[in-house]
């Protein structure tokens, strides 16, 4: 690939996704930015024009990863209404299917180290993505007394959790890992034993 220096059309975005390649298959600290320089077809030099380091560029593709995630969660989220059951569960999904669909993304967000507070940018859409959750977790125990009704931000963590536990145990093939189910179905049933421990579905008949 000819190097085309300063001259590249849309380097910071060329550099973004050149990162993720690599991301994607050397992990977050297995790669430089003179790598992620070549790959893009630019000058090591170039890079610096845009991001200060290894660190900044990771954290914008943590960013459009968060923008990426939250608008899959409000999507699934909106596609389950008007049942919250439905709209809960759809979120669960989502997570999974974000995280096989974009691996670059996802290792970026959730295991490059990179605070979630680093820029006003990063956290803003963090919260975004987090919030479709917990409004979800908030219809879903609406019918509950307020007085007995546990926080939507506890149990949409918690949820979050076990959605991020299925995915890095049995959804990216963790090597010598294989999953016992479906991972969709290990979600979804634990997902459902957790809401009924809850009281916030019925019992099984």
């Amino acid at each position: 690939m000819s190097k085309r220096g300063y001259h590249h059309g849309n380097l910071r975005q060329a550099l973004i996704d050149a990162a993720l390649e690599l991301i994607t298959e050397k992990g977050p600290t297995g790669f430089t930015l003179s790598e992620a320089a070549k790959q893009a077809g630019v000058t090591p030099a170039a890079v610096y024009r845009h991001f200060e380091g290894r660190e900044d560029l990771i954290a914008e593709a943590a960013r459009q990863g968060y923008e990426i995630f939250a608008d899959l969660m409000q999507f699934a989220y909106d596609n389950g209404q008007p049942s919250a059951l439905a709209a809960f569960e759809a979120t669960g999904r989502a997570y999974l299917a974000f995280a096989r669909k974009h691996p670059g993304h996802y290792i970026s967000m959730f295991e490059s180290g990179i605070s979630v507070n680093r820029t006003p940018e990063l956290a803003a859409v963090a919260t975004r993505a987090r919030g479709v959750l917990e409004k979800a977790a908030s219809d879903l125990s609406k019918h509950i007394p307020p007085d007995k009704r546990p926080p939507a931000s506890m149990f949409s963590a918690h949820i979050w959790a076990m959605s991020h536990g299925v995915v890095e145990l049995f959804a990216r093939n963790s090597p010598g890992t294989q999953s016992p189910f479906p991972p969709e179905e290990l979600l979804e049933t634990g997902i459902g034993i957790y809401l009924r421990g809850l009281g916030l579905i019925a019992p099984d008949s």
